[in-house]
């Protein structure tokens, strides 16, 4: 079973969210679209629909991110859904349990949705596969492999900014040897349709064969950035400077890190993007953080 008929319902419509990888654009642009839709929740007095009352979202986060979680918690509330947060440290996985035998019983208290985030790659797709029928899964992260929610809000933050993306050019910039979100932005980019993704970080930090995904890609920060429209700065993990894929912050951020002088490359009304938080001086100078792109 594929990757992409995996989260599709028999009828084609989205069952499960798991990857961007094998979903095409009419399906991004729907999701775009609702997206939309519901852009003024936050800004009402009452900030809740009832789109999924009665509904239950369990977040399965077996690898810790406060910011990931609140945001999926936030957004399911907004919804009218009850959630549940089940911390794995402390469930009974941790005690021995299989990871099948606690869905198993999530499933019996009839629960709806399951939120995963998870260390390793395919995990989200292990479960989906493994899940009663009325149950859907998004995939909050896993491994290196997707970051697909993640990756769906740049692009509308990219939308919002700039339209259509037939006419961008678009550069990633960091780890993207590491990065789900990087491959989940990758994919969903060339799906719709933008006219030229470029990927900028040092060569101990890019995959082999990445040209294969539709990118170009840049070791020189400046000529990576020459009249792009888009920046999307990548959160840099400190475990990487230890792992001698890099010799220091400081050298890391001369020659990859986003400053006013290497942003002037860039189109004028360029925008700079960041998932956040950002570590200041080493990804990005505090004036282009605090600027108005």
């Amino acid at each position: 079973m594929t990757k992409s008929n995996l989260q599709l319902d028999p009828e084609g419509r989205l069952k499960h969210f798991l990857s961007i990888e094998g979903l095409r654009r009419p399906m991004l642009d729907e999701i775009l679209d609702v997206a939309e839709s519901f852009v003024g929740v936050g800004e009402k007095t009452v900030k809740k629909v009832p789109l999924l009352r009665g509904k239950t979202v369990v977040n399965l986060f077996f690898e810790s991110s406060t910011r990931t979680r609140t945001t999926f918690e936030l957004a399911a509330k907004r919804l009218s859904a009850d959630v549940l947060n089940i911390n794995i440290s402390t469930s009974a996985t941790s005690k021995g349990e299989s990871l099948l035998d606690m869905l198993h019983n999530l499933e019996a208290m009839h629960c709806d949705m399951f939120v995963v985030r998870h260390a390793d790659s395919g995990a989200a797709h292990f479960i989906a596969r493994h899940v009663a029928p009325h149950i859907s899964v998004i995939n909050a992260g896993d491994g290196r492999h997707a970051h697909p929610t993640q990756a769906m809000l740049d692009m509308f933050t990219i939308r919002r900014h700039k339209g259509e993306f037939h006419n961008l050019r678009v550069a990633i910039v960091g780890d993207i040897l590491h990065s789900r979100v990087a491959r989940s932005q990758i994919h969903a980019l060339t799906t719709l349709g933008t006219a030229e993704v470029r990927v900028i970080g040092p060569q101990t930090l890019i995959p082999q064969n990445i040209e294969t995904l539709g990118v170009h890609v840049f070791n020189d920060m400046r000529a990576g950035l020459q009249d792009v429209d888009v920046v999307i700065m990548l959160r840099l993990q400190r475990e990487r400077m230890a792992g001698a894929l890099l010799p220091s912050e400081h050298e890391y951020f001369q020659l990859f890190g986003l400053t006013e002088e290497t942003l002037a490359h860039a189109a004028p009304d360029a925008i700079v993007m960041h998932p956040g938080p950002i570590n200041r001086g080493v990804e990005m100078a505090s004036e282009v953080a605090d600027g108005p792109r």
